[in-house]
C-alpha cells in the first residue's frame, strides 16, 4: 500500500519492539502467553520488544496471528492514515454494525455514518484513491443496503440519504483518483439520485459538479463546461463557498476547452463569491478545504491552460509554500501545473526541479491522477528539450 510518511524499515528495532509490546498490551496477553501461542520463548520475545534484538518479518507474522490483529497495524504508526484505512477495511462498516440488532434503525446510525464520512473525507487529504478506494467504497455499499432493506423514520431516512450522498461524492472521487473514471460516473449519478431524494439541491450540484471535473480532465472539456454550469444552475439555495467551488469548476472546463472569455468570467464570479462568505452563514462540511489559498491553486492552473504562464507562476508558487506538508498528492499536483508555467515561460531547469520533486512524491502516494499528470509534464519538458536541441 502507498504512503505519504516514512514507514518503519525492520532495523527500525526499537520503534517495531514498541509496537509489538503495545500491541500485546492492549490485548492482554502477557509474554508468557505470548510465547505459548508463538514457537519464541518468552526471552526472545521481550528482547525483541525492548529493542536487544532485531525485528524481522517472521517475528511481527507471530504477533499478528497470536493476538488477532492485521500486519499493518503492526509495523505502521498508530495515526498512520493508511494504516487507520486498512484497518476500516477489514472491520465492519458503520452501517453493518449499527443494523445487526434489527432491521429497523435510528439516529444513532445516521449520526454514525455521518461521523464516518467526514473522517474518510478528511483521509482523503493523505491518502492516495489507490489505497482508500476500497475502504470508501465498501462503506458507501453498506449503507446503500440499509437504505433499501431497514425501516426508519422519515427524518432518519433524509439523514441517511444525505450521508449516501456525501460518500457518493467522496467515492466517485476517490475512485477517480484511483484512474476508475466509469465507477466514479456511476457512483456520482447514484450519488446525485440519494441527494434529490434527500431533497439537498446544493449536494446534487457538488455531485454532478465533480463529475464535471473528471469529465474535462479525461473527456470532452466541452460536455464539461455544459455540465458544470448545469451545477451551478440546478444548485438552488447553495451557499457562498459551495457555490465558490461550483464555480471553480466552471472556470477548470472552460480553461480546459481553451475558452479565454468563460474562463476569466468564471473566475470573477469566483472570487467576488467567495468575498460575499459571512461567518453567519453555515457551510457544510465538505467544503472545509475550500479557502484562498485553494482559489489561487485553481486560478493559476486556469492560467496554465489559457497560456498565461506569468500570472500562473507567482499564484502557484505562493499557494505550494502555504500548503499544508502532509497534504503530498494536493503538494505534487501543484507542482506539476508550476512546472508547466516554467516550461512555457523558457525556464526549463526550474520545471524539471518541480518535476522531479513531484516524480518523488507520486512514489509514495497510490495516486493514478498524479501519476497521470507528472507523465504528461514530463512528456511535455522531453518534447521542449528535443525542440530547443
Amino acid at each position: 500500500m502507498g504512503n505519504t510518511g516514512e514507514r518503519p524499515e525492520s532495523g527500525d528495532t526499537t520503534a517495531l519492539g514498541t509496537r509489538l509490546r503495545a500491541a500485546r498490551e492492549s490485548a492482554g496477553v502477557s509474554l508468557a502467553a505470548l510465547a505459548a501461542r508463538t514457537h519464541f520463548s518468552k526471552s526472545m520475545l521481550g528482547s525483541l520488544e525492548t529493542g536487544q534484538r532485531q525485528v524481522r518479518p517472521e517475528h511481527i507474522t507471530a504477533y499478528s496471528e497470536a493476538l488477532n490483529i492485521s500486519v499493518y497495524a503492526l509495523i505502521a504508526p498508530p495515526d498512520d492514515p493508511v494504516r487507520i484505512a486498512h484497518e476500516w477495511l477489514v472491520s465492519d462498516s458503520v452501517a453493518v454494525t449499527h443494523s445487526a440488532a434489527g432491521r429497523r434503525v435510528g439516529a444513532d446510525l445516521a449520526g454514525a455514518l455521518e461521523q464516518r464520512v467526514i473522517e474518510l473525507r478528511h483521509l482523503d487529504d493523505s491518502i492516495g484513491g489507490r489505497d482508500l478506494h476500497p475502504v470508501v467504497h465498501k462503506e458507501l455499499i453498506d449503507a446503500q443496503a440499509v437504505v433499501l432493506e431497514a425501516s426508519y423514520t422519515e427524518r432518519v431516512g433524509q439523514r441517511l440519504l444525505t450521508a449516501i450522498g456525501e460518500l457518493s461524492q467522496l467515492a466517485g472521487w476517490v475512485a477517480s483518483d484511483a484512474g476508475r473514471y466509469l465507477d466514479a460516473q456511476r457512483i456520482y449519478l447514484d450519488g446525485v439520485s440519494a441527494a434529490t431524494a434527500a431533497g439537498y439541491r446544493a449536494l446534487a450540484g457538488q455531485l454532478l459538479s465533480s463529475l464535471s471535473y473528471q469529465i474535462a480532465n479525461v473527456g470532452n472539456p466541452a460536455d464539461a463546461a455544459l455540465l458544470a454550469r448545469t451545477a451551478v444552475a440546478g444548485a438552488t439555495n447553495a451557499t457562498p463557498i459551495v457555490r465558490t467551488l461550483l464555480l471553480e469548476r466552471v472556470a477548470w472546463a472552460n480553461a480546459r476547452a481553451r475558452d479565454h472569455d468563460a474562463t476569466r468570467r468564471a473566475l470573477d464570479a469566483v472570487d467576488d463569491t467567495y468575498e460575499s462568505r459571512s461567518p453567519g452563514i453555515d457551510e457544510p462540511e465538505w467544503v472545509y478545504w475550500v479557502n484562498r489559498t485553494e482559489i489561487d491553486v485553481m486560478a493559476g492552473r486556469c492560467f496554465v491552460e489559457l497560456s498565461d504562464a506569468p500570472r500562473a507562476a507567482p499564484l502557484l508558487s505562493r499557494a505550494i509554500q502555504n500548503y499544508p506538508t502532509g497534504h503530498a498528492r494536493e503538494v505534487a499536483l501543484y507542482r506539476t501545473w508550476l512546472a508547466e508555467a516554467y516550461a512555457r515561460s523558457g525556464d526549463l531547469d526550474a520545471a524539471r526541479a518541480n518535476t522531479e520533486r513531484a516524480r518523488r512524491a507520486a512514489a509514495r502516494v497510490n495516486s493514478s491522477r498524479l501519476d497521470r499528470r507528472v507523465s504528461e509534464v514530463e512528456r511535455m519538458l522531453e518534447s521542449k528539450r528535443a525542440t530547443w536541441v
